[in-house]
């Protein structure tokens, strides 16, 4: 049905110091029971146990982990260790922003925590102050142009009442979408060893974060001004700019492709991460996903490649 193989997937660890890690045999076989019961949806779904070459791509072994999946033919069009386990970094907040916009609270006003201002100092940040009032629709915008950390922390304590509930609710999420060797214990992405996903994973969640209009129009925004009430009671306008290089114009776009907009990330452990909606000259959609590359102009150049390796209809 559709395109899933039922198989064996053996998955690789996360950190460049340490390549692999064998999963138990209970992970392996809830992994094949939620292939089982995602063959009930697999009309919308495609998955290979095994690397699937592309001529057009420039293969880089030195990632973690990349996959090109045409959306609407449910086709794998390139793989490299998908289902190894890896570091997702801050793409992790696909999935903070999934639950944001699943929640029917959008316009709802969040107060910002002094606990939300406090993340480490090696952050990505929305620069967002203790006592800070707006919506839950402008934070979405904080989470995903600038990654704020902050962001991710208010909305996960605005969610789920605190981080840990949130990440509960993350995992039951990731799980009720497939995304079953994946483990998410903060809403941000920053670095814990029992946080983690694949590239494959991060493929299912954010397939469903695609169907969201609204998604698609906060990721695909290079700018966004956001009003926010001080605790004092003034107004400030806080710009955040778009950390995309495709779509914040720093990094050229392949000819006859619309990059529609993604998700970076960045730490050691990770290594520079992304992950893309875009579209072919005939406007059908796919997902690519570079994770663990080197430096960030690798990264940009691996999915030049892939985008490059996008049929032309």
């Amino acid at each position: 049905m559709g395109c899933i193989l039922f198989c064996c997937i053996a998955c690789s660890g996360c950190a460049k110091p340490e390549p692999s890690e064998a999963i138990t045999e209970y992970e392996l076989e809830t992994y094949r029971k939620d292939l089982y019961r995602g063959s009930l949806f697999a009309d919308e779904l495609c998955v290979t146990a095994e690397n699937i070459e592309n001529p057009s791509v420039s293969e880089d072994t030195m990632l973690h982990g990349a996959g090109l999946f045409g959306v609407n033919e449910q086709k794998v069009l390139y793989s490299y260790q998908i289902h190894d386990r890896l570091f997702p970094a801050s793409t992790t907040k696909i999935l903070t922003a999934l639950l944001a916009l699943e929640s029917g609270r959008l316009d709802e006003i969040v107060t910002v925590s002094q606990n939300a201002v406090n993340v480490p100092s090696d952050s990505s940040k929305a620069f967002l102050q203790t006592g800070d009032q707006l919506t839950l629709r402008d934070l979405l915008y904080g989470l995903m142009l600038p990654s704020g950390n902050d962001a991710a922390v208010a909305i996960a304590e605005f969610l789920g009442g605190s981080e840990e509930a949130f990440a509960q609710m993350m995992n039951e999420k990731a799980q009720s979408l497939g995304a079953t060797n994946s483990h998410f214990v903060n809403s941000n992405g920053y670095q814990h060893e029992e946080h983690y996903t694949t590239a494959y994973d991060l493929y299912l969640i954010f397939n469903e974060c695609i169907k969201n209009p609204v998604f698609q129009e906060i990721i695909s925004t290079s700018e966004y001004t956001a009003s926010i009430a001080m605790a004092d009671g003034t107004i400030r306008s806080q710009i955040w700019k778009q950390s995309n290089q495709f779509v914040n114009g720093m990094y050229p776009v392949p000819a006859n492709v619309v990059v529609i907009g993604g998700k970076t990330g960045t730490t050691n452990e990770a290594g520079a991460c992304l992950i893309l909606y875009s579209q072919n000259a005939s406007g059908s959609p796919y997902i690519s996903i570079v994770m663990g590359a080197d430096t960030r102009p690798v990264l940009y150049a691996d999915m030049t490649s892939m985008l490059e390796a996008l049929p032309a209809s």
